[in-house]
Order: C-alpha cells, then sequence, then structure tokens
C-alpha cells in the first residue's frame, strides 16, 4: 500500500524509545515526564464516587458543566481573569490533544507557523499533518530567552500562529509579563493567533508566578489557551486536559473536537469538578521544588553542568560536555544501558537536531527514585573516552 507521509518525523517517539530502552536495561526511568508518586488519594475516592453515582455514560460535547463552571471559578480566584464556561472552555482528552485540535481548527495548507526551539515534539508534527509550513525560531542558549528580531523577521504574509510554551520543556525556563508584551507589539496589526501550551501552568518555582495569555488583555482575544490536570495532579495516564479561547476560536475548536472524540471521560470529568471545590488543595508547587531541589543538591556531586535551575516544570536540563563528546542521542543510549538513567537528548527538540550535549532529566519522582539515579550518575568516570 502507498500510505502517505503526514510530517517529517520519522520512527517512534524519543520518549517511547527511551521508556523502552529503560525497561529493557532495568534502568531508572528519568526520561518520560510522568510522577512514579501516587495521586492524591481524595482524587481516587473521588473517580470512585463518580462510577457509583452513575456518571458512566457521555458527557456533553464540550466537557460537564459542573467542570467547565468550576475551571472558570478556578482561573478567577487564582489568575483573577473572568472565564465563560460555557462558550470559552473546552475539555479534552490530553494537553497534546488540545494542541493537535487548536491547529487543525486554524490551519490550511500553506500557512505558516512560528515555532520556538527547543521545543516539544508533538508541535512540528502536529502543524505539517495540518498542510501547514513549519518556521523555526531558536531560542538564544543557555537562559533560552527570545530574539524578538528573529521573532519579527520569521513573520511573513503567510503566517497563521505562533506556538509559546511557558514553563518551558524541556529547558524548565518562564516567560515573564513583559516577554508578553512584546509578543502582543510583534503580533500587533495581524491576524497571527497565539497557541499557549501552559500544561505546567501551577509547578513554578522560586515565588515565581506564572503568568498566562489569559491575563494579557491585547492577546487573550487571538489565544488558544491549553491546560493539562494529568500534569498538575500527578495523574497523566487520565488524559485530562482543557483549552481556553475566546468563544469565535471556541466555536471553531470544537466544530473538530466534536468529530475526534467528541467527548472525554466522564468519571474523570466529575472526580475532577468535585475535587477543584474543595476548599484546599494540596500544595503541588512547593512539592515540585523540592524534588527540584532535592535533585539539584544531589546532583552537584557528578560530573554534569548545571547553567540554571529550572523555573517550572518537571525537567531539569544539564550539559555532559565534561563527560563526552558524543551525540546527545548516543549519550542518552549509553547512559541508560551502561548506567542505568536513561533521559532524553535536547536535540529531539530541535527540527534541526542541533546538539549542545544537552540531556533532560524528569524530576517528579519519589526521593528514593532521585536518589538512586543520582548514586548511579555520580559513578560516571570523567571525561570518557
Amino acid at each position: 500500500m502507498n500510505l502517505p507521509q503526514k510530517h517529517s518525523a520519522k520512527g517512534t517517539t524519543i520518549f517511547t524509545v527511551m521508556s523502552a530502552l529503560a525497561t529493557e536495561h532495568n534502568a531508572i526511568n528519568l526520561s518520560q515526564g510522568f510522577p512514579d508518586f501516587p495521586v492524591d488519594e481524595n482524587l481516587g475516592v473521588l473517580l470512585a464516587e463518580a462510577v457509583q453515582n452513575g456518571y458512566n455514560q457521555y458527557s456533553p460535547m464540550p466537557g460537564l458543566p459542573m467542570l467547565r463552571d468550576t475551571i472558570a471559578n478556578d482561573f478567577k480566584r487564582r489568575y483573577h481573569v473572568d472565564i465563560d464556561g460555557t462558550n470559552e472552555i473546552t475539555v479534552t482528552p490530553g494537553a497534546t490533544y488540545g494542541i493537535y485540535t487548536a491547529f487543525t481548527s486554524i490551519l490550511q495548507k500553506g500557512d505558516e507557523v512560528i515555532v520556538l526551539e527547543p521545543a516539544y515534539d508533538s508541535y512540528i508534527p502536529n502543524i505539517e499533518t495540518n498542510g501547514a509550513i513549519v518556521v523555526p525560531v531558536p531560542l538564544t542558549a543557555p537562559a533560552f530567552t527570545v530574539d524578538w528580531n528573529r521573532v519579527k523577521d520569521a513573520i511573513t504574509n503567510k503566517t497563521k500562529a505562533i506556538i509559546i510554551n511557558t514553563p518551558h520543556n524541556p529547558t524548565g525556563t518562564m516567560w515573564t509579563r513583559g516577554d508578553w508584551d512584546n509578543l502582543a507589539e510583534v503580533l500587533r496589526g495581524t491576524d497571527i493567533i497565539v497557541v499557549s501550551d501552559e500544561v505546567y501552568e501551577q509547578l513554578v518555582f522560586d515565588g515565581k508566578e506564572h503568568y498566562s495569555v489569559l491575563q494579557h488583555e491585547e492577546l487573550r482575544e487571538r489565544s488558544f489557551a491549553i491546560f493539562s490536570f494529568g500534569k498538575v495532579y500527578h495523574n497523566t495516564g487520565w488524559k485530562m486536559g482543557y483549552v481556553i479561547a475566546p468563544p469565535e476560536l471556541t466555536k471553531a475548536f470544537r466544530s473538530i473536537h466534536q468529530f475526534l472524540c467528541f467527548s472525554v471521560n466522564t468519571p474523570a470529568q466529575y472526580a475532577l469538578a468535585q475535587y477543584l471545590s474543595q476548599p484546599t488543595l494540596p500544595d503541588v508547587k512547593n512539592m515540585m521544588q523540592q524534588k527540584r531541589n532535592y535533585f539539584l543538591e544531589l546532583l552537584k556531586d557528578t560530573p554534569f553542568t548545571i547553567h540554571q535551575p529550572a523555573a517550572g516544570s518537571y525537567f531539569q536540563t544539564a550539559q555532559y560536555a565534561n563527560i563526552s563528546d558524543m551525540p546527545d542521542t548516543e549519550f542518552a543510549i549509553w547512559l541508560t544501558k551502561e548506567y542505568g538513567v536513561a533521559t532524553i537528548p535536547v536535540s529531539v527538540f530541535y527540527s534541526n537536531k542541533q546538539d549542545d550535549k544537552i540531556i533532560r532529566f524528569c524530576f517528579a519522582k519519589k526521593e528514593e527514585t532521585i536518589k538512586a539515579a543520582i548514586e548511579k550518575l555520580s559513578a560516571i568516570k570523567s571525561p570518557v573516552l
């Protein structure tokens, strides 16, 4: 059969490859971004309650009204923004789905989309599958800041969208209000749509505050904002997310969503609505910061170099140039096989596979997992010939 190649990505994603390699070699998996600790017991109780209370059939296409209203109340409390749960919130089976559907609802063949790299690996296949053209703009290492002149130069009359990710995967950097102001200035006078991936918005450290595109009055009217329950509440296997956009964009989004999956896991929606309605919730920000700090403290005893602590997300990048001059993918495979710790090479987040000898660790793990991994990494002799 002559089957079409819809995008430029080859083979299986690096996350599947490294997780499989970790299993094969009985390695500690610090590659894929999922926790190895349990969800809040109360959330599990609420999921069982949903089944017992009969929430087992299709939910409305946009999501259970109780969940959408609860999300709106949550954003009013945390970000002081007014969201219309009926016309601006759509519940999705995960954030990656939300990103794909947002692109599908706005892109046509020949459109261009600006992607700031390094970038999460689903963005480019999502864009290309819709017949659009990726225009990569590199962030400036090692701080991974935006070169606004390069963004301006990347805009053409074919530019349909730009995708933003803050807190950033894989680097752990965060946008400030000033970054959003700069973006607004660049986009002013255009019809370019912003796709804002904010899945780690509650996992921010060192007293920093996440600034959402929804708080920026000028940009909000042209933006999809994508969120993930799985990243915040450590239940990535539930595949639960949501997309917030102004009514016109939400209408376009739902016109695609209704024919892709129509509705999302009803018991999970009930459980999350009840959970979010509780007067107090666990301090996930502080818990994850403690894990980051513990990881960084132990990593000091290894030959890896840290340029800056992650400001948010699950991830910490580290340079290994003091250890080896191997390409990063080769190094990550070697590290898994020889020292029993699986990581992700950062070159996979670049369309041109730029290799700065950097790998990404996931620190969203139990302390004993982190300790065991660092003990293995501490055994590395430097340099490796």
